[in-house]
Protein backbone atom coordinates (compact mmCIF):
# COMPACT_ATOMS: atom_id res chain seq x y z
CA UNK A 1 0.00 0.00 0.00
CA UNK A 2 1.19 3.48 -0.88
CA UNK A 3 1.79 5.85 2.02
CA UNK A 4 1.14 9.56 1.58
CA UNK A 5 1.43 12.44 4.01
CA UNK A 6 -1.60 14.00 5.65
CA UNK A 7 -1.63 17.79 5.98
CA UNK A 8 -3.72 20.19 8.02
CA UNK A 9 -5.24 23.41 6.73
CA UNK A 10 -2.06 25.30 7.65
CA UNK A 11 -0.08 23.11 5.27
CA UNK A 12 1.79 21.27 8.03
CA UNK A 13 2.28 17.51 7.92
CA UNK A 14 0.32 15.87 10.73
CA UNK A 15 0.69 12.20 9.85
CA UNK A 16 0.49 9.63 7.07
CA UNK A 17 -2.21 7.49 5.54
CA UNK A 18 -2.08 4.18 3.69
CA UNK A 19 -3.99 4.13 0.42
CA UNK A 20 -5.81 1.02 -0.76
CA UNK A 21 -3.96 -0.52 -3.74
CA UNK A 22 -7.29 -1.69 -5.19
CA UNK A 23 -8.09 1.97 -5.88
CA UNK A 24 -4.86 3.98 -5.72
CA UNK A 25 -2.37 1.32 -6.82
CA UNK A 26 -3.82 -0.34 -9.91
CA UNK A 27 -2.12 -0.79 -13.27
CA UNK A 28 -2.79 2.40 -15.23
CA UNK A 29 -4.84 1.77 -18.37
CA UNK A 30 -4.19 4.83 -20.54
CA UNK A 31 -6.65 3.71 -23.21
CA UNK A 32 -9.57 3.57 -20.76
CA UNK A 33 -8.59 6.94 -19.30
CA UNK A 34 -8.56 8.41 -22.81
CA UNK A 35 -11.94 6.87 -23.63
CA UNK A 36 -13.49 8.20 -20.41
CA UNK A 37 -12.25 11.73 -21.14
CA UNK A 38 -13.47 11.58 -24.75
CA UNK A 39 -16.84 10.27 -23.59
CA UNK A 40 -17.36 13.09 -21.11
CA UNK A 41 -16.40 15.76 -23.63
CA UNK A 42 -18.59 14.15 -26.31
CA UNK A 43 -21.55 13.85 -23.95
CA UNK A 44 -21.25 17.55 -23.13
CA UNK A 45 -21.56 18.58 -26.79
CA UNK A 46 -24.92 20.10 -27.66
CA UNK A 47 -24.92 18.85 -31.25
CA UNK A 48 -27.32 21.60 -32.34
CA UNK A 49 -25.35 22.84 -35.36
CA UNK A 50 -27.59 23.10 -38.43
CA UNK A 51 -27.38 24.41 -42.01
CA UNK A 52 -29.91 24.06 -44.81
CA UNK A 53 -29.46 21.80 -47.81
CA UNK A 54 -30.72 22.71 -51.29
CA UNK A 55 -34.03 21.02 -50.49
CA UNK A 56 -34.61 23.25 -47.46
CA UNK A 57 -33.76 26.76 -48.70
CA UNK A 58 -36.56 28.85 -50.20
CA UNK A 59 -37.01 29.59 -53.89
CA UNK A 60 -35.56 27.88 -56.94
CA UNK A 61 -38.82 26.51 -58.24
CA UNK A 62 -38.20 27.29 -61.88
CA UNK A 63 -35.26 26.84 -64.20
CA UNK A 64 -33.45 30.24 -64.29
CA UNK A 65 -32.91 30.17 -68.06
CA UNK A 66 -33.36 27.80 -70.96
CA UNK A 67 -30.97 24.88 -71.35
CA UNK A 68 -29.22 25.99 -74.54
CA UNK A 69 -28.30 29.06 -76.50
CA UNK A 70 -27.69 31.62 -73.72
CA UNK A 71 -23.92 31.33 -73.44
CA UNK A 72 -24.29 30.48 -69.74
CA UNK A 73 -23.68 27.11 -68.18
CA UNK A 74 -26.86 25.09 -67.84
CA UNK A 75 -28.67 25.58 -64.51
CA UNK A 76 -31.68 23.82 -63.07
CA UNK A 77 -32.27 25.84 -59.90
CA UNK A 78 -31.13 29.01 -58.20
CA UNK A 79 -30.93 27.06 -54.93
CA UNK A 80 -28.02 24.88 -56.09
CA UNK A 81 -24.94 25.10 -53.82
CA UNK A 82 -22.96 27.21 -56.31
CA UNK A 83 -25.57 29.99 -56.22
CA UNK A 84 -25.66 32.83 -53.69
CA UNK A 85 -28.37 31.90 -51.21
CA UNK A 86 -28.20 28.27 -52.30
CA UNK A 87 -28.12 25.25 -50.04
CA UNK A 88 -25.04 23.81 -48.36
CA UNK A 89 -23.51 20.59 -49.66
CA UNK A 90 -23.52 17.89 -46.95
CA UNK A 91 -24.90 20.41 -44.45
CA UNK A 92 -24.48 19.61 -40.73
CA UNK A 93 -27.65 18.52 -38.96
CA UNK A 94 -28.48 18.20 -35.23
CA UNK A 95 -27.02 15.00 -33.85
CA UNK A 96 -26.22 13.24 -30.61
CA UNK A 97 -22.47 12.82 -30.07
CA UNK A 98 -22.79 10.86 -26.83
CA UNK A 99 -21.71 7.26 -26.41
CA UNK A 100 -21.60 4.87 -23.49
CA UNK A 101 -18.89 3.17 -21.48
CA UNK A 102 -19.92 0.27 -19.30
CA UNK A 103 -19.64 0.54 -15.52
CA UNK A 104 -16.53 -1.62 -15.23
CA UNK A 105 -14.70 0.51 -17.78
CA UNK A 106 -15.68 3.73 -15.97
CA UNK A 107 -14.53 2.37 -12.61
CA UNK A 108 -11.24 1.12 -14.07
CA UNK A 109 -10.63 4.48 -15.77
CA UNK A 110 -11.21 6.40 -12.53
CA UNK A 111 -8.92 4.07 -10.59
CA UNK A 112 -6.24 4.55 -13.26
CA UNK A 113 -6.61 8.33 -13.02
CA UNK A 114 -6.32 8.27 -9.22
CA UNK A 115 -3.33 5.93 -9.38
CA UNK A 116 -1.57 8.20 -11.87
CA UNK A 117 -1.91 11.13 -9.45
CA UNK A 118 -0.32 9.04 -6.68
CA UNK A 119 2.53 7.94 -8.97
CA UNK A 120 3.18 11.54 -10.02
CA UNK A 121 3.16 12.73 -6.36
CA UNK A 122 0.28 15.06 -7.23
CA UNK A 123 -2.14 13.73 -4.62
CA UNK A 124 -2.52 15.55 -1.30
CA UNK A 125 -4.58 14.40 1.68
CA UNK A 126 -6.09 16.89 4.14
CA UNK A 127 -7.05 15.81 7.63
CA UNK A 128 -10.15 18.02 7.32
CA UNK A 129 -11.48 20.98 5.37
CA UNK A 130 -14.02 23.02 7.32
CA UNK A 131 -14.88 26.70 7.45
CA UNK A 132 -17.08 28.53 9.95
CA UNK A 133 -18.32 30.90 7.26
CA UNK A 134 -18.43 31.39 3.50
CA UNK A 135 -15.26 33.32 2.73
CA UNK A 136 -13.16 33.01 -0.41
CA UNK A 137 -10.12 34.37 1.40
CA UNK A 138 -10.13 31.39 3.78
CA UNK A 139 -10.17 28.87 0.95
CA UNK A 140 -7.43 30.70 -0.96
CA UNK A 141 -5.29 30.70 2.18
CA UNK A 142 -5.59 26.91 2.52
CA UNK A 143 -4.69 26.40 -1.15
CA UNK A 144 -1.66 28.68 -0.75
CA UNK A 145 -0.58 26.74 2.34
CA UNK A 146 -0.70 23.54 0.26
CA UNK A 147 0.97 25.18 -2.80
CA UNK A 148 -2.02 24.32 -4.99
CA UNK A 149 -2.37 26.69 -7.95
CA UNK A 150 -4.43 24.49 -10.25
CA UNK A 151 -6.26 21.62 -8.66
CA UNK A 152 -9.36 19.66 -7.75
CA UNK A 153 -10.57 19.44 -4.16
CA UNK A 154 -12.68 16.37 -3.36
CA UNK A 155 -14.82 16.37 -0.23
CA UNK A 156 -16.92 13.54 1.18
CA UNK A 157 -20.17 15.40 1.81
CA UNK A 158 -21.72 18.59 0.52
CA UNK A 159 -20.40 21.42 2.70
CA UNK A 160 -21.89 24.73 1.56
CA UNK A 161 -19.20 26.78 3.32
CA UNK A 162 -16.42 24.98 1.44
CA UNK A 163 -18.16 24.85 -1.94
CA UNK A 164 -19.29 28.49 -1.87
CA UNK A 165 -15.91 29.71 -0.63
CA UNK A 166 -14.18 27.95 -3.54
CA UNK A 167 -16.66 28.99 -6.21
CA UNK A 168 -14.82 32.11 -7.38
CA UNK A 169 -11.29 30.74 -7.06
CA UNK A 170 -9.66 30.53 -10.46
CA UNK A 171 -8.18 27.17 -11.55
CA UNK A 172 -9.43 25.33 -8.44
CA UNK A 173 -12.64 23.30 -8.48
CA UNK A 174 -14.47 21.32 -5.82
CA UNK A 175 -16.44 18.12 -6.22
CA UNK A 176 -18.02 15.40 -4.13
CA UNK A 177 -16.97 11.76 -4.05
CA UNK A 178 -20.18 10.72 -5.82
CA UNK A 179 -19.61 13.20 -8.67
CA UNK A 180 -15.87 12.74 -9.19
CA UNK A 181 -14.93 11.99 -12.80
CA UNK A 182 -11.87 11.11 -14.84
CA UNK A 183 -11.78 14.34 -16.87
CA UNK A 184 -11.68 16.60 -13.80
CA UNK A 185 -9.04 14.42 -12.11
CA UNK A 186 -6.76 14.41 -15.16
CA UNK A 187 -7.25 18.13 -15.82
CA UNK A 188 -6.20 19.07 -12.28
CA UNK A 189 -2.50 19.55 -11.64
CA UNK A 190 -2.98 18.66 -7.96
CA UNK A 191 -5.67 16.40 -6.51
CA UNK A 192 -6.61 17.30 -2.94
CA UNK A 193 -8.66 14.75 -0.96
CA UNK A 194 -9.91 15.00 2.59
CA UNK A 195 -9.40 11.93 4.79
CA UNK A 196 -13.17 11.37 4.76
CA UNK A 197 -13.16 11.52 0.96
CA UNK A 198 -10.36 8.94 0.76
CA UNK A 199 -12.31 6.58 3.02
CA UNK A 200 -15.48 7.05 0.99
CA UNK A 201 -13.70 6.51 -2.35
CA UNK A 202 -12.11 3.32 -1.06
CA UNK A 203 -15.48 2.15 0.27
CA UNK A 204 -17.20 2.75 -3.08
CA UNK A 205 -14.52 1.66 -5.55
CA UNK A 206 -12.42 -0.97 -3.73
Amino acid sequence: MAKVSVYNMEGKEVGTIELNDDVFGVKVNEHLVHMAVVQQLANNRQGTQKAKTRSEVSGGGRKPWRQKGTGHARQGSTRSPQWKGGGVVFAPVPRDYSFKLNKKEKRAALKSALTSKVQENNLLVLDELKFGEIKTKNFVKVMNNLNVEKGLVVIADNDANVVMSARNVENVDTTLVNTINVYDVMKAKKLVLTKDAVAKIEEVYA
